[in-house]
């Protein structure tokens, strides 16, 4: 049994992680939550999840072409599933800092401008994706989720939907 075409479900994703950096900002802005560097990278990979969807939603690729799958639809998938993948291990090495005592976490980062300025692009990447005592730090939950275990659920349903994408049957 085929699937339905994918180009509703596409433009679902570009909702939901629409809706996903509405809220992030709205937690920034309004409530007045600082995202710490976990939480920074976490954004830029639904960004890029998002765009990824809506550019599958514009082009909107034929799924079959002589029996196969057509290569476009293939890589939006798989490209959508990468970013899914990173956001889920960023998402999930947050989680787990925060469950680690505090005394273990090392310190404040400094500035992002600073480090940029004084530092190489590899330590600074290294140094932000090794998280800290803010990364740790959880100030709001839903439904007793912290933001990072919420968006870690997201992106491992985005990675599902990109698994299904990739894998699914033309005929």
């Amino acid at each position: 049994m085929a699937l339905p075409a994918s180009r509703p479900f596409y433009l679902l994703v570009v909702i939901f992680c629409t809706t996903l950096m509405v809220i992030a900002l709205y937690m920034e802005h309004v409530l007045g939550l600082v995202p710490c560097p976990l939480c920074i990278i976490q954004r830029v990979l639904v960004i890029l999840v998002g765009i990824v969807a809506l550019i599958a939603v514009l082009h909107n690729p034929l799924p079959t072409l002589t029996g196969g799958r057509r290569p476009a639809a293939r890589v939006y998938a798989f490209v959508l599933t990468l970013f899914s993948v990173l956001g889920a291990t960023v998402a999930g090495r947050q989680v787990w800092l925060q469950h680690q005592p505090a005394d273990q976490l090392p310190s404040c980062l400094p500035s992002l401008d600073y480090m940029v300025d004084v530092l190489p692009l590899q330590e600074i990447v290294g140094l932000l994706f090794s998280g800290t005592a803010d990364c740790a730090k959880v100030d709001w939950t839903f439904l007793g989720l912290s933001i990072a275990e919420g968006t870690l659920l997201a992106f491992i349903g985005l990675s599902l939907f990109g698994l299904v994408q990739l894998f699914r049957s033309t005929d």
